[in-house]
């Protein structure tokens, strides 16, 4: 049973923290909850930063709409033109749709599952059902029917918003296993079948016109900040996804604070598309939006596969948000472009990069000192490089999510664009760290927000130690799951994430591995795999993949994926990609294809892995985190293929299952690993 009368909460340093109840919230014994309708206790302190005046979403909307009601809240092209709904047409199109899902019979506390790419029809069908008292649920449009049905059947859902006809085609595949689903609205493209109970986005906001605005305001006024809102499904990398409850003031408090320590003043633009199913895109794109009247541009739904440096150029956001991925994309294709340059055009990037890259750590390390030359390679590679890129007036650009290497950080840093990193998890409604100008280091993951707090669980002699959190962000609990939420939230009311980090000396948090994800050789050693397979990209710029092997095994091994094409489809292809191919040329192989290195057991490129290897064991600090057997893989890693998430996290469980065999073939005795290093075995490795 989950705790109902906590002990007093403690800061890091074993302080005390006072919470502050004097404030008009559903009446709530605990700070965490599995139960969809049962409010919890706030981890509200009595004055600074955490003590600010809780709000539902509700209160914050009409609170936007009543200072910034006639500014450009939503933007979207129809048919190649962009149209614009204000902040009061926002507000009046949610309201029809929350009376619209009453009208459907949408049930206090019951879900409303979206299924689909970003658009103003997400947002509004994602605020809307949280004005109608149900619980906004995005779902992931790479799941199956099978994975859509279990987050569907999960939470409940009365209704099911998709975008078009084949995600409708799963919901419709599932509807029989659903039983508390009522309707499905489709709010793109024309029905290609009339179905009961199925609309169209049009017919949809039609339905609650006859619905009194009374019914629907008592709704609303009846909300308090204490209880859920939102839920957020993890990705579900180590068994089945997990109901995030968020709460109003999960939300409110997290869009407000993340706008005061970047000091956010309004007439913020950006450009939706990441997946709103996940924190980071919700957070960004629709509460600190919401929260400081920032304007939302919605990007093609094929962003991702090549078309959002387009939009950035149209749109020049103020800010930009990327997972590690998509920088590592705009950096390939850039380099792709250099490669092509004349020797004196790479010359003047050369020489205009390598000063970039010193101005930025001098103002990353406080030192006002500009180097010789800055201004001028400014206006010569600088300023066009943003424009080209579309981040002209962007102001900072930040990553999160997942790792990021540090080649990808000095590459934009020696553009004159720092890459802000941010940190935190859905449990803690989104960042618990952040950088941003003036305050960043390099591969640091930023400070903790202010009103929050970190403390590092059983630190070892090197002051690595599990980070957890305290503050107003950490989530109430997973739906339906006490097991599981008492299992990451302590009696003290502590999150436990489950990352491993440590601070330096001014404060900066630098995570240092995963305790799910630490390899434990069979002679007992605890290896984090990130910096390693960090080390293996670096020394090896044609390979996309490097994922760390050897749990409970004699040595370390580590599979490789080539960077390709990806088709418009946003499929994998065999062909390499452009500057791998480049690349392999240098080396004297002319081959075009994955399967041609492969097949081929190319020799000179299965030397440069081994040779690059080397280079990574020649830097690590103990044996045992020495590669001592490798692969390259017949395909990359993808969203796709299942060994990518959303965010294009690596799926470490899911790459153990499908190449379990690959794995094996690794850890034959006939297979000596010192043979790694001689290039004439290399037939008999991979």
């Amino acid at each position: 049973m989950l705790c109902c009368s906590p002990p007093p909460y403690k800061g890091p340093k074993g302080e005390v923290l006072q919470l502050y109840h004097e404030v008009a919230l559903a009446p709530a014994q605990c700070l965490w909850s599995s139960a969809r309708d049962q409010p919890v206790q706030l981890r509200m302190v009595s004055s600074g930063p955490g003590s600010e005046t809780p709000m539902t979403i509700m209160q914050m909307f009409q609170e936007t709409v009543g200072s910034y009601g006639h500014l450009p809240a939503l933007v979207a092209k129809q048919q190649g033109q962009w149209e614009t709904l204000t902040y009061h047409e926002y507000y009046q199109q949610c309201r029809a749709a929350a009376k619209s899902f009453l009208k459907l019979g949408l049930e206090r506390y019951h879900g409303v599952g979206i299924l689909g790419f970003n658009s103003p029809e997400w947002l509004i069908a994602d605020i809307g059902c949280i004005m109608a008292g149900g619980l906004a649920v995005g779902i992931y449009t790479t799941n199956s029917p099978e994975a859509c049905q279990y987050v569907a059947d999960h939470c409940e859902a009365n209704i099911v918003v998709v975008e078009d006809h084949k995600q409708l085609v799963k919901i419709l595949k599932v509807k029989d296993q659903l039983p508390h689903l009522k309707a499905i609205i489709q709010y793109k493209d024309e029905l290609e079948q009339k179905l009961p109970n199925l609309y169209t986005w049009e017919e949809f906001l039609q339905l609650g016109q006859g619905l009194p605005d009374d019914i629907l305001d008592q709704i609303i006024s009846s909300q308090k900040a204490n209880e859920c809102c939102s839920l957020i499904y993890t990705s579900g990398t180590t068994g089945n996804p997990k109901g995030v409850m968020l709460s109003h003031d999960n939300v409110t408090w997290m869009a407000n604070m993340v706008g005061v320590m970047t000091e956010l003043k309004g007439e913020e633009v950006i450009v939706s598309y990441l997946p709103l199913s996940h924190v980071a895109a919700q957070v960004n794109d629709i509460w600190i939006c919401m929260r400081y009247a920032g304007t939302v541009y919605f990007a093609d739904a094929d962003a991702l596969k090549g078309s959002l440096v387009n939009t950035l150029r149209e749109v020049r956001p103020t800010s930009f948000l990327g997972v590690p991925r998509v920088y590592e994309k705009i950096q390939e294709k850039m380099k792709a472009v250099e490669a092509k340059s004349s020797t004196v055009k790479k010359w003047v990037a050369d020489w205009a990069k390598s000063i970039g890259l010193q101005a930025s750590y001098n103002a990353m390390n406080g030192n006002p000192t500009v180097p010789w030359g800055y201004m001028v390679a400014s206006n010569l590679v600088f300023k066009k490089v943003r424009q080209a890129l579309g981040l002209d007036r962007c102001k900072a650009c930040y990553t999160g999510a997942a790792p990021i290497a540090k080649e990808t950080l000095e590459y934009f840093m020696s553009l004159g664009i720092p890459l802000y990193e941010l940190y935190g998890m859905s449990e803690s409604a989104g960042p618990h760290t952040m950088s941003w100008e003036g305050a960043f280091r390099i591969m640091s993951c930023g400070r903790e927000l202010l009103g929050v707090h970190s403390k590092l669980d059983k630190p070892d002699v090197d002051g690595n130690g599990e980070i957890c959190y305290w503050g107003r962000h950490v989530f109430m609990g997973y739906l339906n799951m006490p097991d599981k939420t008492e299992e990451v939230l302590d009696l003290e009311g502590w999150l436990h994430s489950g990352d491993v980090g440590k601070h330096d000396d001014d404060g900066f948090l630098y995570i240092t591995g995963r305790i799910k994800e630490l390899i434990i050789t069979a002679g007992g050693e605890n290896i984090p795999p990130v910096p390693i397979e960090d080390r293996v990209k670096e020394e090896l710029p044609f390979v996309s993949n490097a994922m760390l092997v050897g749990d409970k095994r004699k040595f370390l091994s580590v599979l490789l994926t080539l960077k390709c094409v990806v088709d418009e489809a946003g499929d994998l292809t065999d062909l390499l990609a452009q500057e791998t191919v480049d690349y392999f040329q240098q080396l004297g192989v002319v081959a075009t294809c994955v399967s041609d290195i492969k097949d081929d057991k190319e020799p000179a490129v299965y030397e440069a892995i081994c040779k690059g290897v080397a280079r990574v064991n020649a830097r690590a600090t103990s044996n045992a985190q020495k590669i001592q057997k490798w692969t390259v893989l017949e395909r990359d890693f993808s969203v796709v293929g299942g060994e990518l998430g959303p965010t294009m996290k690596l799926k470490r469980p899911v790459v153990h299952k499908m190449y379990k065999e690959e794995i094996e073939r690794l850890y034959m005795d006939s297979l000596c690993p010192s043979e790694l290093l001689n290039p004439s075995h290399i037939e008999k490795i991979s």
